[in-house]
């Protein structure tokens, strides 16, 4: 990319008094700076469009929504894998998943990464849920439970579960400083749907429970790896039972720049908006995963909402396919990459990477 231009100050000309938050990140990159003061700036005006791909799959959802749709989404979707070569969630594709997301970048889009992370019990790959007869205390899953010996060694600096997760962690960190050395900001989720109890990492209430896996993979990202292009956001799912209540999963406000609830089976419920707001404080808040995407008559009703992500096709993202899909991207609260004022309001942020403004859109094919 370019070097980098100085028109970084710009960016508070999009949010008004919204700097007065402080990013999770101290001193972030500039282009992550503009990326967030962006993302505030659409709070209850616009809702950005989003499509998730699996990791060994570069833009396969992606173009398929751009059939669907008639647009592209704003917002481009991947995740770092964690299964064998040659499956879809493969972890070995992740050269080529970094090489996808610098072109998305460039060609517009805004990025946003997860990481289905492998258990600190087992080396990669892995396989998604356990496999049947698989010792319990040998947990070679994405899906599944460490004892709870195991995993207070995970949080305890020194063990050898310690160890094991820094190190998983830190390929995870090569990864997003080759980012980060390209001027490429991330909406960063990780440990996403982190008050369910269906991935190893989640469902642990208390004071030595998930809220602290989180903050230890913040400080060593942050504090250790030194990244500063992250935009971090803090993931739920809905609070479908008294175990999994947003409160009891709350990292502090020091550790997350947005709030994100994932929503399937269209179940857009009031109190679940309203009950994350008060949590964000003014931090905005967004849907990380949908499975079909908010009506138009449900992002009027719960206007703040910046963005939402569908899952990747062949999952619960299948919706892409959906004929009211093309109203939905065509309502006016709705922003995606082809749409003039998305355009020139992601200026500042590519300014900060040393990227041109976007030309006017080309039209998908029909």
């Amino acid at each position: 990319m370019k070097k980098r231009t100085m028109l970084v100050p710009l960016v508070g000309l999009l949010c008004g008094g919204c700097n007065s938050i402080k990013p999770a990140t101290p001193n972030p990159s500039p282009e992550a700076a503009a990326l967030l003061n962006y993302i505030r700036s659409l709070s209850g005006r616009h809702t950005l469009t989003g499509q998730h791909n699996y990791p060994n799959t570069k833009d396969a959802s992606t173009r398929l929504a751009v059939k669907a749709w008639g647009k592209t989404p704003a917002i481009f979707g991947q995740d770092f894998g964690f299964a064998r070569p040659g499956d879809k969630d493969a972890a070995a594709a992740r050269p080529e998943i970094i090489a996808e997301v610098k072109r998305q970048y460039e060609n517009g889009s805004i990025i946003t990464l997860c990481w289905h992370a492998v258990p600190p019990t087992a080396d990669e790959p892995v396989t998604f849920r356990p496999k049947p007869g698989a010792a319990t205390n040998q947990l070679a899953s994405v899906q599944g439970q460490l004892t709870d010996e195991q995993w207070n060694d995970v949080i305890t600096p020194g063990t050898e579960l310690y160890n094991h997760w820094c190190a998983q962690v830190d390929v995870i960190a090569g990864y997003l400083k080759q980012l980060q050395a390209a001027h490429v900001p991330v909406l960063w989720r990780p440990y996403h749907e982190m008050n369910g109890e269906w991935f190893w990492w989640g469902g642990r209430r208390g004071e030595r429970g998930t809220t602290v896996l989180y903050r230890q993979l913040f400080d060593r990202l942050v504090n250790y790896h030194h990244l500063n292009n992250l935009v971090w956001i803090w993931s739920v799912d809905r609070p479908s039972t008294p175990e999994r209540q947003f409160a009891d999963y709350f990292p502090g406000r020091d550790y997350f720049d947005i709030a994100a609830l994932d929503v399937y089976r269209n179940d857009f419920q009031k109190s679940y908006y309203n009950d994350l707001r008060k949590l964000a404080a003014g931090k905005p808040v967004t849907l990380g995963e949908v499975g079909p995407a908010p009506a138009p008559a449900v992002l009027k009703q719960q206007p703040k909402w910046t963005w939402w992500m569908l899952w990747a096709v062949g999952g619960r993202g299948m919706a892409v396919t959906n004929s009211p899909m093309r109203g939905l991207v065509n309502d006016p609260r709705s922003l995606s990459r082809d749409d003039p004022e998305y355009r020139k309001g992601i200026t500042p942020i590519r300014a900060a990477s040393g990227l041109p403004p976007l030309p006017p859109a080309t039209p998908p094919a029909p």
